[in-house]
């Protein structure tokens, strides 16, 4: 497989994969750095090559996460990851979000050993990793379209989640008419995590942005527009997500790749 840049690269997805995959990544390391996996709800599968890789090829689902997780990432190591949309998942991975939430699954647990077998024949005759990545979403696409009846529960689940950016949960279980436990159910089984969980990985991922926009960050100010209740609330939620402040964690990223 030829190399790429030494760098993290995004890659958007194709029309045929567009509707499951929300972001496309390849990357490859020529020197050991410790990388930072930024928690999302979002599932991510994920490519390996190289002499970590089981056979020197390896594929994995990692399910949403609420924390921040850091890992060294070795010389050597090629990386393509397919960030699949909230809603997707099932479609896509054959079990709701909520089976593999905060884990690391093989993707032979999911796909079974054959269709894992023929994506790994394509991944081996790949000429890079941007042809790793097309051959990726190209499976992805296939199983999207052999996906059956799943479609309404995954929909009422977006469509609260889409709400949960300004509103609590019982008022956006009665906004699109069901019962508020009907709603967690349905929610924590489509996205992986409960429509509280959610949000607060919404609110911190608007105060990220936010605050990455500006070297001389107002917390305050931030708190404010990302829906915080104050400074202390957002402070204590950035504790609690990243084991470190707010500040220490901008400077951490400022120094380390993103994962994912």
């Amino acid at each position: 497989m030829h190399a790429l840049p030494v760098h993290p690269s995004r890659v958007a997805p194709s029309a045929s994969a567009a509707s499951a995959v929300a972001a496309l990544f390849v990357d490859e390391r020529d020197r050991d750095v410790p990388g930072v996996l930024i928690p999302r709800p979002e599932v991510q599968l994920v490519v390996r090559f190289g002499p970590l890789a089981r056979r020197g090829l390896d594929a994995h689902a990692l399910g949403g996460r609420q924390r921040v997780h850091r890992k060294l990432i070795r010389s050597g190591q090629r990386t393509v990851t397919a960030r699949l949309h909230l809603g997707s998942h099932e479609a896509v991975l054959g079990v709701p979000a909520s089976a593999i939430a905060g884990g690391i699954v093989a993707l032979e647990d999911l796909w079974g050993d054959a269709a894992t077998r023929r994506l790994f024949d394509r991944l081996g005759d790949a000429r890079d990793t941007a042809d790793a990545a097309a051959i990726l979403e190209g499976a992805i696409a296939e199983r999207l379209a052999l996906a059956d009846g799943r479609r309404a529960r995954a929909q009422l689940a977006l469509d609260a989640a889409e709400r949960l950016t300004s509103a609590n949960v019982n008022a956006v279980a009665v906004d699109i008419g069901v019962s508020e436990r009907h709603l967690r159910r349905v929610f924590r089984e489509t996205v992986g995590v409960s429509p509280k969980a959610f949000a607060r990985l919404e609110r911190f991922h608007r105060a990220l942005r936010a605050a990455r926009k500006d070297d001389h960050a107002n917390w305050a100010n931030i708190a404010a527009e990302a829906g915080y209740y104050d400074q202390a609330h957002l402070i204590a939620e950035f504790r609690t997500i990243t084991g470190v402040t707010p500040q220490g964690f901008l400077g951490e990223l400022r120094a380390a790749p993103l994962i994912g």
